[in-house]
C-alpha cells in the first residue's frame, strides 16, 4: 500500500483533531456555536463558517465513515492531481455544499446547524467515479461490488431520493452540492461549458 500523500493525511489529522477537542469540551456544542454552518436566518451565520463546517462531526460513526471515504478516495486522487490541485477541488467540494444547504435550509424550515466533511467526500465520490468509472468498487453497504460510475450514480439518486422526501438528520442537499461543485470545477480544468476553454501552455 503505497503512503497516505499529504494533504489527505493533513486533513484526516486535522477532522480528528477537531474531534477530540470537540469531546474535550464536553461534546460538540461549544464549538458548533462558532464553526459550524448556520443557516443565514439563525442569527448565528458567520462567512469563516462555509470552511469551518466542514472539520466538525457528530459522533464516532460519523467522522469514522468520512474519514474512511477521505482515505480510499482522497488518497489516489491526490496522487494524480498533487498536492495544491486535491485542495482546490476539496475547497470546491466543500463551498459547493454549503451553498446548497444555505439555499434549502430555508426551504424546509430548517434553522439547524451543518456539520461534516461529507460535502468535500461526495466531491472526491464524484470525481473517481469520472475517472475511473470502470475501477471495481466494494462498498460496506450494501457489500455488493459495482463499476466506479454505477455507484456514484446509486449514491446520488439515494441522495436526491431522501433529500426530496425531507428525511432530517442528514443534509442530503448539502452532498448533492458537494458533487454538483466537484463536477463544475473538472469542467473548469478541462475548458468545458458553462466555462470558456482554456489556453494550454
Amino acid at each position: 500500500m503505497p503512503p497516505m500523500p499529504p494533504m489527505t493525511k493533513a486533513l484526516l489529522l486535522i477532522c480528528t483533531a477537531v474531534f477530540c477537542a470537540q469531546a474535550l469540551l464536553g461534546g460538540y456544542l461549544p464549538l458548533t456555536a462558532w464553526l459550524a454552518l448556520w443557516p443565514l436566518g439563525s442569527g448565528n451565520f458567520m462567512p469563516w463558517q462555509l470552511i469551518t463546517y466542514a472539520f466538525l462531526h457528530a459522533d464516532i460513526g460519523h467522522i469514522f465513515f468520512n474519514m474512511l471515504g477521505l482515505w480510499m478516495f482522497g488518497s489516489e486522487l491526490e496522487r494524480l492531481w498533487g498536492g495544491k490541485r486535491f485542495l482546490q477541488f476539496m475547497a470546491a467540494g466543500v463551498l459547493s455544499a454549503a451553498a446548497c444547504q444555505l439555499i434549502i435550509s430555508p426551504l424546509f424550515g430548517s434553522f439547524a446547524p451543518t456539520i461534516g466533511i461529507s460535502g468535500g467526500l461526495f466531491a472526491l465520490l464524484l470525481a473517481y467515479g469520472m475517472l475511473f468509472p470502470d475501477r471495481t468498487i466494494m462498498p460496506l453497504f450494501p457489500p455488493i461490488p459495482m463499476k466506479a460510475r454505477t455507484f456514484v450514480l446509486v449514491f446520488g439518486l439515494i441522495e436526491l431520493g431522501m433529500g426530496v422526501a425531507g428525511m432530517m438528520g442528514v443534509a442530503h442537499f448539502a452532498h448533492l452540492g458537494g458533487m454538483l461543485g466537484g463536477w463544475l470545477m473538472i469542467r473548469y480544468w478541462r475548458g468545458q461549458p458553462p466555462f470558456p476553454r482554456r489556453r494550454r501552455w
